[in-house]
């Protein structure tokens, strides 16, 4: 044991923690790794947050976030007390887990998916089991019909980007009345319809979103979850156990002013989905196998070509994209971040000097 080490806590020794996508810091890059929108937060973010600068940075910010929780329950019908913010969904997911996951039997979790839920299992040592994906990469409903301490998934899955069909996540909540089913939304904007109309009447139901990626604030932080009063009042207990102030005055302004630009938003949702249908297009005339898509990120393999050698061709081309090495199963897919039409047509035209 080195000499840092042997003052750890025994749970640090068995962590392996979370590998966000790499920022790298390379000339004239086109970024296409990290799931970011390529268009920037509404204007009338840029003017909230410029506004937000004063005397009054002095002051702690609002801990339950009123303005902007009310923002959120005006965009999805709900009420002020349906919803629960955090720093980021990362961090409203992992209150979840505290909160609503720990219990004596194993949660369930596709076997490829986002790779912070095993994270999350370790750190707060929440027994899990994976629940393999179909030949398709597909989520099959009927495989989490089993004993549970709580089910948890993305919808659109990631990587993956299939979409699951809100009747099947009904079929669930039927049928699953004993845990917390938590469906994790982060790229529902970009092609899928929400789960959060079933709350009212589904007490189990917690929907999880992010400001991150259809509202590009990625930077600032911020994600809530929408359930009924009594799931939000378990995070609301676990988050001020750890954080009573975990979104700063610029976030909560930030995300307010988002929230409720529309307009702006309807109009960069389209155009990423615009982008998505031509890049798969020009992906599959390449030999590309593309998995159907319904977030702001396409995972295609070639079935000529290795996937790891075609991210580092691409990357000497100063075009990053992302590469699993695990599982097994997905080796040989990356995973492209919907960019720009120049971005996206800068790929391609390096994809077809490689594949030459």
């Amino acid at each position: 044991m080195d000499i840092v080490s042997r003052y750890w806590s025994a749970v640090v020794h068995s962590l392996n923690p979370y590998v966000p996508g790499e920022q790298p810091k390379l000339d004239k890059l086109v970024k296409l790794n990290t799931n970011e929108n390529p268009y920037g937060p509404s204007p009338k973010v840029l003017d909230a947050l410029r506004a937000e600068i004063g005397d009054t940075l002095r002051l702690y910010p609002d801990p339950a976030s009123d303005c902007l929780r009310e923002a959120i329950a005006t965009v999805h019908g709900v009420k002020p007390d349906q919803v629960f913010v955090g720093n980021g969904s990362d961090e409203v997911l992992a209150h979840a887990f505290l909160a609503l996951l720990k219990h004596d039997k194993p949660i369930l979790f596709p076997d490829i998916t986002y790779s912070f839920y095993p994270v999350y299992s370790k750190l707060y040592d929440v027994a899990y089991r994976e629940v393999p994906l179909t030949e398709s990469f597909e989520i099959r409903m009927d495989d989490y019909f089993t004993e549970n301490g709580g089910i948890i998934f993305p919808n659109p899955n990631a990587p993956t980007a299939r979409l699951l069909a809100l009747f099947e996540i009904e079929r669930l909540l039927k049928a699953n009345t004993d845990s917390v089913v938590i469906i994790d939304e982060a790229y529902i904007d970009f092609g899928g319809e929400s789960a959060v109309g079933l709350v009212d009447r589904y007490p189990q139901l917690l929907v999880v979103h992010t400001l991150s990626k259809s509202y590009s604030l990625a930077g600032l932080r911020v994600g809530y979850a929408i359930g009924q009063r009594e799931l939000i009042e378990g995070l609301v207990r676990v988050k001020d156990s750890f954080n009573s102030y975990p979104l700063d005055r610029f976030a909560q302004a930030g995300a307010v002013a988002a929230m409720q630009d529309r307009d702006y938003f309807s109009q960069t949702r389209k155009r990423v989905i615009e982008t998505r249908t031509n890049l798969t297009r020009e992906l599959e005339a390449l030999g590309f196998d593309v998995l159907p898509s319904a977030a702001n990120f396409v995972f295609a393999r070639h079935p000529e070509h290795d996937g790891a050698e075609l991210t580092s061709k691409l990357r000497e081309r100063s075009i990053v994209v992302r590469h699993f090495k695990r599982p097994q199963r997905i080796a040989q897919f990356l995973r492209i971040t919907v960019g720009t039409d120049s971005q996206c047509a800068a790929l391609i035209n390096a994809l077809k000097e490689i594949l030459a």
